[in-house]
């Protein structure tokens, strides 16, 4: 079970012993990347998870209205198909709060154990410029580095401001460049030396070195949480 579908609760056969299987299935694929220290997408998919079963929770009309419907009848002249709804059944309604009850419990106990493991992790990340910061942060390159090891990744990043009535948002493309090994010659301000040199649209890019203190996956865990901090850095900076 790698995926839980958006609708896993309403979709097939509605059984709490079923659904339970399905559910219990999910939840030990996701703690086995955590347990790899993998988070992303499982952490993102619990939260979703989580509040949609909340949401299914306090709300009998969204369980209606994302129920399966049957056709009732099919207009062939006006082209037009009439679908009836078929949940009217108590039993059935009393099994899915069951359902949900029984989920809200069980995904909320693994996204407490993931939110644990993120902040392990941040906690562990620490981030520093690399030479002299220009005044405009947000395009520039990010190195990763994890467990004190030589080895890094770089990436060009770019933030993006989006905005509506109420908030800003902030988000983080990124490109990868290539793997290095640092050296006494290959410091991390001659290789951003040397992609200044490369890539000459960016003359002055801020460069950031995000060090985590325990190995962790890169695409998984790493880079996506380097994102996070960097908009965060960026934003109080």
């Amino acid at each position: 079970m790698h995926q839980l579908k958006e609708d896993w609760i309403t979709n097939g056969l509605i059984d709490f012993e079923y659904k339970k299987y399905t559910l219990l299935a999910y939840l030990k694929y996701v703690r086995e990347n955590f347990g790899d220290r993998k988070l992303y997408p499982f952490l993102a998919d619990l939260v979703f998870h989580y509040k949609n079963l909340l949401m299914i929770k306090d709300s009998k009309k969204f369980i209606y209205e994302n129920f399966p419907r049957t056709i009732s009848r099919i207009d062939f002249e006006n082209l037009r198909i009439t679908y009836k709804k078929i949940l009217k059944d108590d039993d059935l309604m009393r099994e899915i709060e069951d359902i949900v009850e029984y989920a809200l419990e069980k995904v909320g106990l693994s996204l407490r154990e993931g939110r644990e493991l993120y902040d392990e992790i941040e906690n562990a990340v620490e981030i520093t410029p690399v030479g002299l910061s220009p005044l405009q942060n947000n395009e520039g390159y990010l190195f990763l580095s994890s467990a004190q090891k030589k080895d890094f990744t770089v990436y060009r990043y770019m933030i993006s401001i989006f905005r509506n009535a109420e908030e800003t948002y902030r988000g983080v493309s990124t490109e990868f460049i290539g793997d290095y090994q640092y050296s006494l010659v290959n410091t991390y301000e001659q290789v951003k030396t040397d992609l200044i040199k490369t890539y000459r649209q960016l003359p002055n890019p801020a460069t950031y070195l995000l060090r985590s203190k325990i190995e962790v996956p890169l695409e998984e865990t790493f880079l996506p949480l380097a994102k996070r901090i960097l908009v965060r850095y960026v934003k109080a900076a």
